[in-house]
């Protein structure tokens, strides 16, 4: 018997890394484990943050062998803060010490592979039999919304703990090139003021794994049954414009909403912008101020069964992501999932690890130059049928690389090399 637990903010939360929990865990189920875990944080603490969240209705249920736990915190009123760290942390330990050979991957760093971590260290303390291995992977908001900002304000101590605990895993993963070498450039900072030694180790350790993604759901889409769904948003195959992920400054929807409203293809088309996050009621105030203001369409309710339909239907998907001092898009899963769909041309920015994700198989400009952006949005919606084909299909065959399998397999190629490198050290 084999384990494969996953430390993860799942979902109904709005973000990629809940969905690769989700492949991930159903990729251990073909690659023959025998007890795949979820563990992540109650639905009411995910709304007491303020977080984007699905409706809960509207996401569809985990494939059979994936268990979702949601521990419930630890001690009452009295503990301020760490009561739901300590529960989840907890239950680890549990699962850790019940003699069943696990991995346990923590995605995204904080708070997840701390408690990871922690959890493993007092298994082993407890004398009782572990068999137990770590991967922790990095994405950019780990560096920019935490270590950034810990070396800007001087607070050694909160840094050193992120990149301490990152490196006490046996496998460290980044989502991307450029997440890689952001954390190796944070690291070095860290270095340079403090006289530690962080970046060496984090260039001879960490590895990129970029996110693992269901292919099979976004390739061959029943179409008659993406017409019904976009019928009942009262909108046409290959008639519209689409925004499909977090409403959030560091997306660029502002930028998008003003350069649609400066295009020809505002003319053409409308433009759906599908998601919720804080910046939603801004960004509605904004569109309905603009010259497109009829022409733009705000969906909040868009669930996992419609969303490679809306995809799959657009004449163009668009995230003109730009780099914000919390956020700086580190992959960009959303577009690679509308090119499986076979959806319009990608129109969006060289911002991180997007040029990772998409390679030449997209329009890219400027972040935050609406003019090129407009630009775009018109060559895009304009484009030929013949042209617009050919453009899908290379895009299509680029994306089938992230397929979750294939990502799974070279995670736990990483954690065989690992553990064989552990025994000649021995």
């Amino acid at each position: 018997m084999t384990r494969l637990v996953i430390v993860v903010r799942a979902d109904p939360v709005i973000c990629g890394h809940a969905g690769e929990a989700r492949n991930l865990a159903e990729a251990a189920l073909d690659r023959g484990f025998t007890e795949v875990r979820i563990l992540s944080w109650q639905v009411d603490r995910l709304q007491e943050c303020g977080l984007p969240l699905k409706p809960l209705d509207l996401v569809l249920p985990y494939r059979d062998g994936v268990v979702v736990e949601r521990p419930e915190p630890v001690g009452d009123y009295r503990v301020p803060d760490g009561r739901h760290l300590a529960g989840l942390t907890g239950r680890l330990v549990e699962l850790f010490t019940d003699g069943v050979p696990t991995v346990a991957m923590s995605l995204y760093l904080s708070p997840h592979a701390t408690a990871v971590a922690d959890a493993v260290r007092v298994a082993r303390d407890t004398g009782l039999p572990v068999d137990v291995r770590t991967v922790a992977e990095a994405v950019g908001s780990d560096v920019t919304n935490v270590v950034r900002q810990c070396v800007a304000e001087g607070r050694f101590g909160a840094a050193a703990h992120v990149l301490s605990t990152y490196l006490a895993h046996d496998v460290c993963l980044a989502v991307s090139q450029y997440t890689r070498d952001l954390v190796v450039a944070e690291a070095e900072q860290v270095d340079a003021r403090h006289g530690t030694g962080f970046a060496e180790r984090c260039r001879a350790r960490v590895h990129v794994s970029y996110p693992a993604i269901d292919t099979s759901a976004y390739l061959d889409l029943d179409r008659a049954e993406g017409d019904r769904w976009l019928a009942s948003r009262g909108l046409e195959r290959g008639r519209y414009v689409l925004y499909l992920s977090r409403l959030a400054a560091a997306k660029g929807v502002d930028d998008l909403i003003a350069a649609y409203a400066a295009s020809r293809a505002a003319g053409e088309v409308p433009l759906v912008v599908a998601g919720t996050g804080p910046q939603a009621a801004e960004l509605r105030a904004q569109a309905a101020a603009s010259t497109a203001s009829g022409r733009i369409v705000f969906l909040d309710d868009v669930g996992d069964e419609e969303k490679p339909h809306l995809m799959s239907g657009c004449a163009a998907y668009a995230l003109p992501s730009k780099p914000r001092p919390e956020f700086v898009e580190t992959f960009g899963i959303a577009l690679v999932e509308n090119m499986l769909a076979g959806g319009g041309p990608v129109v969006t920015t060289a911002t991180g690890g997007i040029p990772e994700a998409v390679g030449p198989h997209a329009l890219t400009v400027p972040a935050g130059d609406r003019a090129a952006l407009a630009t775009a949005l018109d060559r895009a919606v304009l484009m030929t049928p013949e042209r617009r084909a050919a453009w899908v299909d290379g895009a299509r065959e680029h994306a089938r690389r992230f397929d979750r399998v294939q990502v799974l397999d070279g995670i736990l190629d990483l954690l065989d090399r690992s553990n064989k490198n552990v025994l000649v050290g021995c």
